[in-house]
């Protein structure tokens, strides 16, 4: 049994209206040295593999099929057994 933690963010060049609402947030309350937000998607699968290679391959898969856009997302993912 393989735990996959995910992390999905925009990639750097996208606009992140949400991690702007969180910025403004920020400094409503006060916390004017919050110069930028980003916000993105954490996600955690477990799986069964055969070894850490297959888990690593099929959460690659998962990531680019389903969980990321890969035009506007980066992804990364740790493995745990």
């Amino acid at each position: 049994m393989w735990l996959a933690k995910i992390y999905i963010t925009l990639k750097p060049v996208v606009n992140d209206p949400q991690g702007l609402a969180i910025r403004g947030g920020l400094h409503t309350l006060g916390f004017q040295g919050v110069q930028s937000v980003r916000a993105g998607k954490y996600i955690e699968i477990r799986l069964e593999a055969e070894d850490r290679r297959a888990a690593g391959t099929a959460v690659q898969q998962m990531c680019t099929k389903l969980l990321a856009n890969p035009v506007i997302e980066d992804f990364r993912f740790e493995l745990e057994s």
